[in-house]
Parts: structure tokens; C-alpha cells; sequence
């Protein structure tokens, strides 16, 4: 599972496409974060099933995820302007 998250990462890094548009991006005068999610389920095979499951599609559950709050965020004027774009309202205190 590790060497596949790896190979995925050298892709995206020694990808010219991928680096000429992030390139372009900053030429613009921005900052650019990138973050990608994959969800990537296996099952072990049953070798006496093994025909069958070739004509049904698999099927994965993806995990549930939880969050917890790590402290204070302290947000930028754009961040500001992003949130407020979006009709979000932000505390001030966090200015």
C-alpha cells in the first residue's frame, strides 16, 4: 500500500504538466497548495469465487472520518475575503 502511495507522489512530483501549471499559478502571484485524496480498497481474492466475482463490481466502504480541533487558526486577509466570498462568517478574534 506504501509503495503505491509513493508511486503516485513520484508521478504527480516528475509530472511537466503538473509543474508548468503550478508554475503559471505563482507567475500570477499566487501560493499554491496542493492536495489530492485517494481512496484505494482491496480484498483478498478467494481463489474457488474467483469466477464468480468477475462479472459483479466491487465494492468498498469508505472509512469514517472524525475531526478534533488542535488549537487556534489564524486566518490571512484573503483567507477573510475567501470566507467571505463564500458567504461564511469568521469570528474576528481570529484575525
Amino acid at each position: 500500500m506504501q509503495e503505491l502511495g509513493n508511486a503516485i507522489n513520484d508521478s504527480l512530483s516528475e509530472s511537466d504538466r503538473i509543474a508548468e501549471a503550478i508554475g503559471e499559478i505563482k507567475r500570477a502571484g499566487y501560493d499554491v497548495f496542493l492536495v489530492l485524496e485517494a481512496t484505494i480498497g482491496f480484498n483478498r481474492r478467494d481463489e474457488n469465487a474467483e469466477d464468480e466475482e468477475e462479472n459483479q463490481p466491487e465494492v468498498t466502504e469508505e472509512p469514517k472520518r472524525t475531526f478534533e480541533a488542535t488549537g487556534k487558526i489564524k486566518f490571512t486577509t484573503q483567507d477573510h475575503r475567501f470566507l467571505r466570498a463564500l458567504k461564511i462568517a469568521v469570528d474576528d478574534e481570529n484575525r
